[in-house]
């Protein structure tokens, strides 16, 4: 399974080298594939963003929200029968997913929400005193074992809420911000669910 990260910025590079990093075939979509040095030292290849969604399976959207739509208008055909894992968020919208923009824009994909919950520093560092944080998700059941793959290799605990749950999934995103932000606690702050 190859997973191309279309978005070379903070979130979108850490989350890709750690996947290369992991074994998993990892591609950048850039702009600027000749002269960007987003994959480092992981083992991640770096193309265009027709060539990274072309050869994918798995397309991880970690652009700036406004990208988005574009993004979809230009490629949502090329998405069909690929998963699309989106981790942008429109923090000013009133919903801050984009499940509606890809079910329009790219009809032939499958959606999941994740990677969007925690600040980025929380993906580069998600190991709060030996403890991995959670990371809660939502996408299709046939699609679970992906996504725990990816979740797992960044360093966090995955935990699925279901399909089609991405306004619970954003409940999370609104707590964190609630705690991180508006109680000023700092953006070193993630969650790990307890059970008996």
């Amino acid at each position: 399974m190859i997973t191309a990260v279309i978005g070379t910025g903070f979130i979108g590079g850490t989350l890709g080298r750690a996947f290369a990093r992991a074994g998993h075939p990892t591609v950048f979509g850039s702009r600027h594939p000749g002269t960007d040095g987003v994959a480092a030292d992981s083992g991640a290849t770096t193309a265009t963003v027709v060539d990274a969604v072309a050869s994918a399976d798995t397309v991880v959207l970690a652009v700036p929200a406004g990208a988005v739509e574009d993004l979809l208008t230009v490629h949502g055909a090329a998405l069909t029968g690929k998963l699309v894992v989106d981790a942008a968020n429109t923090v000013t919208g009133p919903v801050a997913h984009h499940a509606d923009l890809v079910r329009r824009l790219a009809p032939g994909a499958r959606y999941a929400r994740a990677f969007n919950t925690l600040g980025g520093e929380n993906l580069a560092d998600p190991v709060f005193d030996g403890v991995p944080a959670d990371l809660f998700y939502s996408a299709p059941e046939g699609d679970r074992a992906a996504l725990d793959d990816l979740i797992t290799a960044v360093g966090l605990r995955p935990v699925h809420l279901g399909d089609g749950q991405q306004d619970t999934v954003d409940g999370v995103l609104r707590l964190w911000f609630a705690l991180a932000m508006t109680q000023g606690r700092g953006r070193h702050l993630a969650f790990r669910t307890l059970t008996r």
